[in-house]
């Protein structure tokens, strides 16, 4: 049933609004503008909306939409509920129990291309950039870091390559023992990214087959997947030797005395995407204004958590029990502009957590290029693609119209400057922005999987 919305535009004077939604304490809001506030509402199909995410500090566009009145601006009334894991993020999304959920951003790509379930999916917004670590236990560090250069203060030069893991996980295999480490999901940037760090110093992390979906022939480490808050018990048990995860988990093993972050993915690749907002295409067809209305919200969300004044705040609203319910202490590790390696070795780092800037929330076809190119390296995708079948599948999943749209009405609105609307086919130019060098163009795919020792070629 249509909320009775109708498309108009609503003259505010200043003033502060205070309002209350699904029981809520009021919360306060100030007008956007120095006079005035226009706000274009649109005829809202599905006003009920309930989305799904992980606890992760990457969710966080969910949690402010919500929690600073942005949904319901849009007249939308939207419930979000953490998730056990990412199989049942995406199963519930793809059977409609969730209208749409924070979203690995491999998932929709992998649904899209053969890989896992299948289904038709959309993201119209990308959620963030950078945001994950890989972090080992206190033992592996130990007899990594004699391998690890050294400034003139003694701390370790950053970032830190594969090179200095390299003759420990060779002293593991000479004892007979098998070198394990964990990842949250089998499409996840995570996966691809200590691949990636693994492969770079010459450590082959394994191949997928039909035969065998672990992903572990040849592997000189064995990855397995692990739920993000269960990374570091995990570690703890001595079950895994070390993981690649998003925040606040590598920070919590640093909270706990149990682990060593070892380099941050901004490391591995400069300004990478991370997560998605993900929709059904059927949701979108079915609801075009409402799909719109949450991108809106969502962008608005991400302008927000990028004020650097904002952070304190955010890492409040994240240590609910609601959200992520990690301590403010380890959120704000990662959250608040810097990131801490050994304990005690804080450093600034103003850019690991990227919400807006650098046109964080733009669905990039090479974005997602980039994913693809990255399971057929490693077999998921397992026979030789075209060049063109990368931009025809991702142009099915990444909708940067619809994120155009959204935005476009924010700028009539006066809520963000036409600036930050990229004028771009979808492509970034490319880029050498890898720990190993290595220049990637989507529009040459092929290229790129060939450039790698490790791996499949084409």
């Amino acid at each position: 049933m249509k909320a009775l919305i109708k498309k108009s535009i609503w003259i505010l004077p200043l003033s502060i609004i205070i309002f209350s939604c699904s029981g809520n304490s009021k919360k306060k809001k100030a007008a956007e503008s120095s006079t005035e506030v226009s706000t274009i509402t649109l005829e809202i199909e599905k006003p009920q909306l309930t989305f799904g995410f992980i606890k992760l500090t990457d969710m966080a566009p969910l949690a402010i939409a919500k929690e600073k009145g942005f949904f319901e601006d849009e007249g939308l009334f939207v419930s979000v509920e953490a998730q056990s894991n990412w199989k049942n993020v995406l199963d519930r999304v793809i059977d409609g129990q969730l209208d749409g959920s924070h979203m690995l951003a491999g998932q929709p790509i992998a649904a899209g291309a053969g890989f896992g379930r299948q289904a038709d999916l959309v993201t119209p917004f990308s959620m963030d950039l950078n945001g994950n670590g890989i972090t080992v236990s206190n033992d592996v560090w130990s007899k990594m870091k004699p391998n690890v250069p050294k400034s003139s203060d003694g701390k370790p030069i950053h970032p830190i390559s594969a090179d200095a893991l390299k003759p420990v996980i060779d002293d593991y295999k000479n004892d007979g023992k098998p070198f394990k480490m964990g990842m949250v999901f089998p499409v996840s940037t995570h996966n691809y990214e200590i691949r990636y760090w693994l492969a770079a110093a010459g450590i082959h992390p394994g191949m997928y087959t039909a035969e065998n979906v672990q992903g572990q022939i040849d592997a000189e480490v064995l990855l397995s997947v692990t739920p993000p808050p269960q990374m570091p018990s995990t570690l703890e048990a001595g079950t895994i030797y070390g993981y690649c995860v998003g925040e606040p988990w590598n920070q919590q093993a640093v909270f706990k005395g149990i682990g060593v972050p070892v380099t941050t993915n901004y490391d591995i690749w400069k300004n990478n995407p991370e997560k998605v907002f993900v929709m059904t295409k059927k949701f979108i067809e079915e609801n075009p204004n409402t799909a719109v209305a949450v991108t809106k919200a969502l962008i608005r969300a991400g302008k927000w958590l990028d004020v650097p004044e904002n952070r304190a705040e955010a890492v409040k609203i994240l240590s609910m029990s609601q959200y992520v319910g990690a301590d403010e202490a380890v959120l704000a590790n990662s959250m608040t502009g810097t990131f801490e390696f050994e304990k005690g070795d804080k450093r600034e780092m103003p850019n690991f957590n990227v919400f807006y800037k650098y046109n964080a929330t733009y669905p990039f076809f090479s974005d997602g290029i980039w994913f693809l190119t990255q399971m057929r390296r490693w077999g998921q995708i397992p026979d030789t693609k075209p060049t063109e079948w990368y931009s025809e599948t991702i142009k099915d999943i990444y909708r940067p119209d619809i994120w155009k749209k959204a935005a476009e009405i924010l700028v009539k609105e006066g809520k963000i400057p036409s600036s930050d609307i990229p004028e771009t086919d979808g492509y970034k130019p490319a880029t050498s922005d890898f720990i190993d060098g290595k220049s990637y163009d989507a529009k040459d795919p092929i290229s790129y999987i060939n450039s790698f020792k490790i791996g499949n070629k084409d």
